[in-house]
């Protein structure tokens, strides 16, 4: 084989292939990956979102078991977050629907091109993908507090790592849960450029927000099922208390702050 038909011809077209995108190339993969996300069937996006709510639940199942295995010391809780990415490299991985990813993605089509239309499919999306998060997390949830899944110890586990939410009220919930949002999107933002890194960047980033406590909407919605059919909280704290202000919290973090940013670097670059 002829080795100059497979390289590059010189040090100017290897540079090329091996430059990583710019700004300008990130928000144009993380737009159109948006927009074929406005345009699928809503039932594509409905089980694809309950799959995520699902899956995502073996986040705080390998939390749990950790927490279990490991003695009491200062350095457990260290470990035993290193737990809380499992979910979120099976979800992102596997390519389903999750409701903070999908914040910055369905966003930038319509900042970029604002329209009644582009609105409408951006609630649209939302609306489906946190509604079958949230079942899929409640369903997986109800079978560990029923006995179905897991052993006595790994539940009892599970329910003390899902106990620290509670430290919280709404307000500082609400906080929290904006760093959440943020690094979500910037998980959504890197990846077109570090797909060969996928692995490692989605284990850092998720891993920051367990060891700092940040609230994430859907892990969070997990821990407040189990803790809710467990009889540890009311109906009226988890929905009020723990669901709304985590999810609203992450969309100022992913859809508002972050998207802006990512927008505003780029803007009058994107019309093509």
């Amino acid at each position: 084989m002829d080795d100059h038909a497979s390289k590059p011809d010189g040090p100017q077209e290897q540079g090329k292939a091996q430059k990583a995108a710019d700004a300008k190339d990130l928000h144009r993969a993380v737009r159109e990956a948006g927009e074929s996300e406005l345009d699928r069937p809503a039932g594509a996006l409905f089980w694809s979102g309950l799959a995520a709510g699902i899956a995502i639940h073996s986040s705080l199942i390998a939390e749990g078991a950790l927490h279990a295995g490991l003695p009491e010391a200062p350095w457990r809780g260290l470990v035993a977050s290193f737990g809380y990415p499992v979910g979120f490299l099976v979800v992102i991985l596997g390519r389903m629907q999750l409701f903070t990813e999908s914040t910055i993605t369905a966003m930038l089509p319509l900042v970029t091109k604002p329209s009644g239309w582009a609105l409408r499919r951006t609630l649209r999306l939302w609306a489906i993908v946190l509604a079958a998060n949230l079942i899929g997390t409640a369903l997986a949830a109800g079978m560990v507090a029923a006995g179905a899944l897991g052993s006595a110890e790994i539940r009892d586990a599970m329910v003390a790592v899902s106990a620290r939410i509670l430290e919280l009220d709404g307000w500082r919930t609400f906080v929290n849960a904006i760093p959440a949002g943020f690094l979500i999107a910037v998980v959504a933002w890197i990846l077109p450029n570090g797909r060969t890194q996928a692995f490692w960047i989605i284990l850092a980033i998720t891993y920051v927000i367990a060891i700092a406590g940040f609230s994430h909407s859907i892990v969070g919605a997990d821990e407040a099922f189990l803790l809710l059919f467990t009889g540890h909280v009311s109906v009226g704290k988890t929905v009020f208390g723990l669901l709304m202000p985590a999810i609203l919290g992450n969309l100022v973090g992913g859809a508002g702050l972050f998207t802006l940013l990512a927008h505003g670097q780029v803007q009058g670059e994107t019309r093509e």
